[in-house]
């Protein structure tokens, strides 16, 4: 199949599907006898697999690793839940990182008086840091 169906069918942009290919996340595509780019239906379920991994967060790096053991029937599950694990400890820091961030603005917020005078802790805060 050609760009434009696979890129469809793993609901990704043409863009992406030749970065993919380019990052060797999915193997070079073989050539038509006019030279546009020729797709299998593995390439269709790498595509979607990249494309999940990405919704979820992954690191190209990371998924690049995750499909190679995806393709790799002789695989160790703990590669993968390393992998995995690694990716959670991750976000869980992001994750915390986001509700202190929450945190201090409703703090600042509320004591923010929002009215026409210029005395403001939002303002004092940020110049604080």
């Amino acid at each position: 199949m050609n760009i434009g169906e696979v890129s469809k069918r793993a609901d990704i942009s043409s863009k992406m599907v030749r970065r993919y290919e380019e990052q060797g996340i999915i193997p070079k595509a073989s050539r038509s006898d006019a030279g546009y780019r020729q797709y299998s239906e593995n390439d269709v379920h790498i595509l979607k697999f990249v494309k999940r991994s990405r919704e979820l967060g992954f690191s190209m790096k990371d998924i690049k690793q995750l499909v190679g053991l995806w393709r790799n029937k002789g695989r160790s599950s703990s590669q993968v839940k390393n992998i995995a694990t690694k990716h959670i400890d991750e976000l869980e820091k992001k994750l915390k990182e986001t509700q202190e961030m929450l945190k201090t603005l409703n703090h600042l917020v509320k004591n923010c008086q929002g009215d026409n005078r210029p005395d403001c802790p939002i303002l004092e805060e940020l110049s604080c840091h």
